[in-house]
């Protein structure tokens, strides 16, 4: 079933792959048999679902969760069960494409007024003169 990300985007089933492995930790005989944690992985950089702004920036916000072939690993052991882990896998990843989707804002550079400067200089005088002040006093 395809992972619906907006009204827009929607990540086909061939783009993900889950493999289940055993979860590390406690947890006794359920950790030893089962094989209950998912590493999912959403092969990004072939996505045609993502425009290329889009991945750049998920490239940036995945950081050593991206591998060298443009693939987006996320593993999840936090849960016993196998169908909770991957939702929580595909939630995350939804989660992850959607904060890459907003672009950051545009930074505007602004100035420091003249009279701003005007008055940090007067402050650093007027506190260079109180130190100033305090040395031996000659007699």
């Amino acid at each position: 079933m395809p992972l619906r990300i907006d009204d827009r985007i929607e990540i086909a089933d061939w783009e993900i792959t889950e493999q289940f492995v055993r979860a590390g930790g406690p947890g006794g005989q359920n950790v030893n048999k089962v094989s209950s944690a998912v590493e999912l992985r959403f092969e990004a950089e072939r996505s045609p679902a993502l425009p290329g702004p889009v991945k750049a920036r998920l490239r940036r916000l995945a950081g050593r969760r991206w591998t060298k072939d443009g693939a987006l690993v996320i593993q999840v052991s936090e849960e016993r069960s196998q169908a909770r882990n991957r939702d929580l896998a595909r939630e995350r990843l939804a989660a992850l494409i959607r904060s890459a989707l907003t672009a950051p804002k545009k930074r505007v550079r602004t100035r420091v007024s003249l009279n701003q400067k005007r008055k940090r200089v007067d402050a650093k005088k007027k506190r260079g003169e109180v130190k100033a002040l305090r040395g031996k006093v000659d007699e």
